[in-house]
């Protein structure tokens, strides 16, 4: 059965660890698999399913992934045919599993540091909600309702449209991310465009970007691959740095070195480019691109910290500008109602 969605990545780099450990240890991959199988969570079951099918057909570990149609990443599917290719399927899957788990742990920090600023968005829109549902039970001196926060909206009817009306912008938030998202992960230049725009957020993203190509670059460059497979791997893993697989084959052969490459691309950060170079000439490219990657998740991790810290900010700002405009509405509504009434006299 074809697999719409994803394995988590969590379940994912596990999977793929205790593989490359139970067949470095010489257990047949069928029976390795039908273990895993066994161990899966029952939504997953059928994905797992016809992986074995594909497995006692005699296919392939890469082929067989491919039959459950989306639960494995394109990239994971990728080295593990080059597992398949080489006979370095333990190496390779343990490889994978240790960059998986590189993921996770750059996405949990990254979600760690934006939970103050949720929570402090939430109180916001909860402050809100209250101070039009407060509204309603204030009079101004004709027995109106007071507008605390100039929106038309005050009392139960006012909460209820203001709850509706984030109903409908969460819900819009939703389909623009997700398109995004997927626009991101397709290499659509327009939206990567509009992101590194964003103060530290772009640059956050791109680091995050150069990690990903870092790792699956070598990986590849590790399992001993021409660089036009290279290319194609890291195309999967990082779409945004994608290049063109003939040509950098062709450019090889020409007397380019692959830094040469990177750089004519105009994609790549300079550093990376320059730790290439110094890889090609060295002998070890695979291990300096593994410490590179690293050092550019610390880069990712930072941005995004930052921009969580000034989110924070922002959120606090905008409880306080609520409380300043109640407070003046507030003073301004009983100014206007003790001058009607000087004015009566």
């Amino acid at each position: 059965m074809s697999c719409r969605r994803q394995l988590p990545a969590p379940l994912l780099a596990d999977l793929l660890g205790r593989l490359g450990i139970a067949l470095g240890a010489g257990i047949d991959l069928r029976r390795a698999w039908a273990a895993e199988a066994r161990r899966a969570p029952p939504r997953w079951r059928a994905a797992f399913a016809a992986v074995s099918d594909a497995l006692a057909g005699g296919a392939g570990l890469a082929e067989s992934l491919a039959a459950a149609g989306q639960a494995f990443p394109p990239v994971v599917r990728g080295m593990v045919a080059v597992g398949d290719e080489t006979g370095h399927e333990p190496e390779i899957l343990r490889d994978v599993s240790e960059h998986v788990r590189a993921g996770v742990r750059a996405r949990r920090i990254l979600w760690q540091s934006l939970l103050q600023p949720a929570f402090q968005l939430a109180v916001a829109l909860v402050v809100v909600g209250l101070l039009i549902f407060i509204a309603g039970l204030l009079r101004d001196a004709a027995g109106r309702p007071i507008d605390l926060l100039g929106l038309g909206l005050a009392g139960a009817s006012g909460l209820a449209w203001y709850v509706a009306g984030l109903l409908v912008i969460g819900g819009g938030a939703c389909i623009v991310w997700r398109g995004a998202n997927a626009a991101w992960r397709a290499g659509a230049g327009g939206v990567r465009r509009i992101a590194t725009l964003v103060p530290v957020v772009g640059p956050a993203l791109a680091a995050a970007e150069a990690a990903a190509w870092c790792r699956a670059a070598g990986l590849a460059c590790g399992a001993g691959l021409p660089a036009g497979r290279v290319m194609s791997l890291t195309a999967l893993a990082a779409p945004g740095l994608a290049c063109d697989p003939q040509r950098t084959e062709a450019a090889l052969r020409g007397g380019a070195t692959l830094a040469d490459v990177l750089h004519a691309s105009g994609r790549f950060p300079r550093t990376l480019v320059e730790a290439v170079g110094v890889g090609e000439l060295t002998g070890n490219t695979a291990e300096v691109l593994a410490r590179l990657a690293d050092d550019f998740d610390d880069d990712a991790r930072r941005g995004m910290a930052a921009a969580a810290r000034g989110a924070g900010w922002l959120a606090w700002v905008l409880v306080a500008g609520l409380i300043g405009l109640v407070v003046l509405r507030i003073f301004s509504s009983y100014v206007g109602m003790l001058q009607d009434a000087a004015g009566r006299l």
